[in-house]
């Protein structure tokens, strides 16, 4: 027998898949996160998976793991200390970064400070044009001088982003070599290695975001690695990455930027797996923890991918799935501001001392303390038995909060969800904006241990069509975790005319590009399954500043077909800005390269519809829209495929609540998914 197994580590919970592959049975469990200790958590989930006796360790082939220890590193500014060693004359890249303001709604707004103070920015006398050839050679007594004072002001690792280095790195790595020689211990980051690409402020913004991270990161998976060991699992650990594939937790150590966001990415993999098997072509994935909520747009059951997200206060230029974040989840904090303002977030309860309801000592008022006060929680047990909910601690945090306001406990807990909810409506509608789409074309899948708690709340605000609730909520990310495919981005800067000429470089930067994503898989991921390359172009009318990536077949290149690489950028210019112009010349910046090692996919059985009503446990009070409702209780194991009910409603699993609105109507489906849709009205609203 063996076992594959996913762990997500968010925080309040931690959560874990298992699936058998001799019975394709998936098993899910929760188990308390502990920041202070990583990798305990690892160990207690393992031991109580075991001793449910769905798990034995040493069976265990595959184990796969989504963290956001990279991304609080950055927001919580508990990085190391960076010295930066730029082209002499640009010392000011990163305060001057690309002059944006950062709300462009917020006449206030100003661009947080950099990761390295200014004083710590050392200029090397060098210099290399953008073909990379050499206009004035590295003056090594200039690094020396600058290692000198950088280790004086105590710096713990050194980010070397030189001018044009995307081209030529040359310099960049004689400067590690010299480094190395004097100080062995300096820990060393060069931007030609993490993103080797064209604009300056960009690729040392990424740089250096993962020179900060990269000490701590590599800390924690060792931390995960020897917490694998003592629970008993042979498995290679791999980790999850921002692009939505895992790499092994070995590589992550030293290409930490590629993991900042691999808890995120993993659950909208696994949203975009359940939007393929329910047949939905265009899906909002909402993932709801107890800090945050993210959201992210799934067409044709394909996530979508961008460069450039913000992590935290600054942007990172590496490829990532697409999410906007919300800083809002189950454990954010209610309070009320100077002007007697009700607010929700960014503060959270977390996992320790958690929401009041929890009973581990909580006492401030959060958004599920709300929704206990309010009886949306139903009455048993949460996170696996291991929360039993204090209805009357919830209660006592949110007076204070109703004094201030001067309303009921009732109508604070209500307006408690009603601002949250505002801000995930604000937030979901600009991603929206972005893309084009127009909500009620879509369907909400919520998930994370809150999202069915609050999805219907949110559909009914945005008018979607239908919120389809997975029969693991509370666990999918972990899920994504288990089907994700290694992968990995590789990128060149090219900057050559759509011409002849321009084909035949792209034809070598290509062979060089696939043989280094082959070595990539076979040899240091020591992958011998079926893979897959995709190809794309960064490209450009000319004149224009930036460019749009388009995807093309590798025959495109091997052919040498102008016209067939013109036409696509044609179609994805339209597509994006309704305009083209066929006549223009055409610039390609930079070739892409995405190499995927396809995992195998769970296979689950699907379930015949005996269409039939389900009956309810019993009722329970709740609270809604200041109204008093009755809400029948549904254990979610007792749903079949085929059964169907109306809210409200109050289903409860080991992994998550499902609340359901008055006005909806539910149906469970083949895959034992809840389909809640929105009740028509005699009138069609």
């Amino acid at each position: 027998m063996s076992y594959r197994v996913a762990a997500d580590i968010g925080g309040t919970f931690t959560d874990f898949c298992v699936f058998n592959e001799e019975n394709s049975s998936l098993s899910t469990h929760k188990v308390l996160s502990t920041p202070t200790n990583p990798g305990s958590e690892i160990v207690l989930g393992v031991s109580e998976l075991q001793e449910k006796g769905v798990l034995n360790p040493k069976e265990v082939t595959w184990f796969s793991h989504g963290t956001t220890v990279g991304i609080n590193t950055v927001i919580q500014r508990s990085g190391a200390k960076l010295a930066l060693f730029v082209t002499s004359g640009f010392e000011d890249v990163l305060e001057v970064a690309r002059l944006k303001v950062p709300d462009p709604y917020n006449i206030f707004s100003r661009r947080a400070n950099p990761l390295i103070p200014r004083e710590r920015v050392f200029g090397i006398a060098q210099r290399n044009l953008k073909d990379g050839s050499v206009v004035s050679e590295l003056n090594e007594e200039t690094v020396k001088l600058a290692l000198k004072s950088a280790k004086d002001m105590g710096s713990e690792t050194i980010v070397i982003a030189l001018l044009h280095s995307y081209a030529n790195n040359k310099h960049e790595r004689r400067i590690r070599e010299i480094i190395n020689s004097i100080e062995p211990e300096m820990a060393v980051t060069l931007s030609s290695d993490v993103w080797p690409v064209i604009r300056e402020y960009e690729r040392t913004v990424t740089a250096t975001v993962a020179g900060y991270v990269q000490r701590r990161v590599a800390s924690y998976l060792t931390a995960f690695q020897n917490a694998l060991k003592s629970a008993g699992i042979p498995a290679i650990p791999m980790i999850g990455k921002s692009n939505g594939g895992v790499m092994t937790a070995e590589l992550g150590k030293s290409d930490p930027i590629s993991m900042l966001l691999s808890g995120t990415a993993t659950g909208v993999i696994g949203a975009a797996e359940i939007a393929k098997k329910v047949g939905v072509s265009s899906i909002l994935s909402f993932d709801v923890g107890g800090t945050s909520a993210d959201v992210a747009v799934i067409s044709n059951g394909e996530p979508a991918y961008s460069s450039g997200e913000m992590v935290g206060d600054f942007p990172i230029y590496v490829p990532t799935v697409s999410v906007t974040s919300i800083g809002e989840g189950g454990g954010s904090i209610a309070w009320v501001d100077d002007f007697g303002v009700l607010k929700v977030g960014p503060e959270s309860a977390g996992s320790n001392p958690g929401p009041a309801c929890y009973g581990q000592g909580g006492a401030k008022p959060t958004i599920t303390d709300a929704f206990a006060v309010l009886g949306l929680l139903g009455e048993g047990k949460l996170g696996y038995g291991k929360v039993e909910l204090d209805i009357s601690a919830a209660r006592e945090v949110l007076m204070p909060l109703a004094e201030a306001l001067s309303m009921n406990i009732n109508k604070t807990a209500q307006s408690i969800i009603d601002v949250s909810v505002s801000g995930m409506f604000l937030e979901t509608t600009k991603l929206l904006s972005k893309v084009g789409a127009d909500p009620r074309s879509f369907s909400l899948l919520p998930f994370g241990g809150a999202g069915p708690m609050i999805g219907c709340f949110l559909a009914r605000e945005l008018g979607l069509r239908e919120v389809i609730v997975p029969p693991t909520p509370g666990v999918l990310s972990a899920y994504g975790g288990l089907i994700a495919d290694i992968r990995n981005d590789f990128i060149r800067t090219v900057m050559v005319d759509l011409d002849e000429t321009g084909l035949l470089n792209l034809r070598k930067t290509a062979k060089f590009l696939e043989i280094e994503a082959t070595n990539w898989l076979r040899k240091e991921q020591d992958f011998d399954g079926v893979s897959k390359l995709d190809w794309s172009a960064d490209m450009r009318y000319r004149g224009q500043s930036y460019e749009i990536e388009t995807a093309f077949e590798k025959k495109d290149l091997d052919s040498l077909i102008i016209d067939g690489l013109a036409t696509l950028f044609h179609e994805t210019h339209q597509s994006i800005y309704e305009h083209s112009d066929p006549n223009a010349e055409i610039q390609i910046v930079n070739l892409r390269l995405v190499i995927s090692g396809e995992v195998p996919k769970p296979k689950f059985l699907t379930h015949l519809e005996h269409k039939k009503i389900a009956k309810s446990l019993t009722s329970h009070t709740v609270y809604l829209d200041e109204k008093e409702f009755k809400a029948s209780l549904f254990e979610r194991d007792s749903l079949e495929p085929g059964h169907f009910f109306t809210g409200p409603a109050i289903i409860s699993q080991n992994d998550a609540t499902t609340i359901v609105l008055p006005d909806f109507d539910v149906k469970v489906d083949q895959f034992k998914n809840l389909i809640m849709s929105k009740r028509k009205t005699l009138n069609g609203d």
